[in-house]
């Protein structure tokens, strides 16, 4: 996406769960949000997450288990700040939810793959379909999802496995694939924001950055009280 307009009067924490891709993250929500907070995830607890006041927050990628990311698991079971968790971070979601995060059928680490979506969201604008960037050897099953958590996205191909989700009542959200990979790819709605000729590289940074865009213009707007999928 080119030239993006800044989403006014917003703090993002980003919580870095030890992730190279953590500061793509950073620098996506650097360009939409007024403040950009990084915090690793054993050098800030609950209260400081209160203290910072933030609109939002971002828990990123990172490796091991959502019960080895730090604050991850606790900042969605203890706060109803709007969160997007990334990888580990929607892991860390549905783990807070009391689904089991088991081994994944294949291990995919660095491999696109197709998805579809209910259009809604951070989805919004996006194709009905794209390519996204998977880097994880632990999933969610969709048949262990609690009924606290609405699945939003899967795969596109017969295993449908899952993609993303939304809380029913908190304004969480979780992805299981990277937004911020060169990997995600597809073509956003308004076409011109991909580049000059709309190819390449600059479709890819335009989907990821629609998405990341989507979250933040959501978390700026979201009420804490009311149902996630209301936002």
């Amino acid at each position: 996406m080119s030239n993006p307009e800044a989403v006014a009067e917003t703090r993002i924490l980003v919580v870095d769960n030890y992730d190279s891709f953590a500061y793509n993250l950073v620098q996506y929500v650097g360009e939409l949000a007024d403040e950009v907070v990084v915090r690793r995830n054993d050098e800030i607890d609950l209260a400081g997450v209160h203290d910072l006041e933030p609109t939002g927050i971002v828990v990123s990628p990172g490796p091991g288990t959502p019960q080895e990311a730090g604050i991850s698991i606790p900042l969605f079971a203890e706060t109803d700040y709007p969160i997007l968790g990334v990888c580990l971070g929607h892991q860390a979601l549905c783990a807070a939810e009391g689904a089991p995060v088991v081994h994944a059928p294949d291990v995919v680490h660095g491999k696109p793959s197709t998805i579809s979506h209910d259009g809604t969201g951070i989805f919004a604008g996006l194709p009905s379909t794209f390519q996204v960037g998977r880097y994880h050897s632990l999933a969610v099953d969709r048949a262990d999802l609690p009924a606290s958590l609405e699945e939003t996205a899967q795969t596109a191909d017969e295993r449908g496995v899952l993609m993303a989700v939304r809380h029913r009542e908190k304004p969480h959200i979780g992805v299981q694939f990277h937004p911020e990979s060169i990997l995600t790819r597809g073509q956003p709605d308004t076409a011109t924001e991909a580049g000059d000729d709309g190819t390449g590289e600059e479709i890819s940074l335009a989907l990821g950055k629609r998405l990341i865009e989507n979250f933040c213009r959501f978390a700026a707007t979201a009420d804490r009280n009311t149902e996630a999928h209301d936002g």
